[in-house]
């Protein structure tokens, strides 16, 4: 069983940068792929990056060049970086393990607005 807990998300002005961390508990952390979701009101929730157990790394295209996603095994923790944010980024963002089961965190909303 694994927990999630996100935190550092917030209200934020267009061009500027918000630090996302997911936390981690229970065993086999570094078995994980970790993940970062988000969803928009009236939008599907959509795979924003992701992040192998190995550490390689995958990005939509939308966000490629601005979001960064890290992990840290001693800590066991995952990171989404945002920079030069934008209204379109606006949504609750979700911290996503997978390894034989789904796990999901709570969320965390984004605001991204003048």
């Amino acid at each position: 069983q694994v927990q999630l807990v996100e935190s550092g998300g917030g209200l934020v002005q267009p061009g500027g940068s918000l630090r996302l961390s997911c936390a981690a508990s229970g065993s086999g952390f570094n078995l994980y792929a970790m993940a970062w979701y988000r969803q928009a009101p009236g939008k599907q929730r959509e795979l924003v990056a992701r992040i192998s157990s190995g550490g390689s790394t995958d990005y939509i295209d939308s966000v490629k060049g601005r979001f960064t996603i890290s992990r840290d095994a001693g800590k066991k923790t995952v990171a989404l970086q945002m920079n030069s944010l934008n209204p379109e980024d606006t949504a609750v963002y979700f911290c996503n393990a997978q390894w034989l089961r789904t796990f999901w965190g709570q969320g965390t909303q984004v605001t991204v607005s003048s």
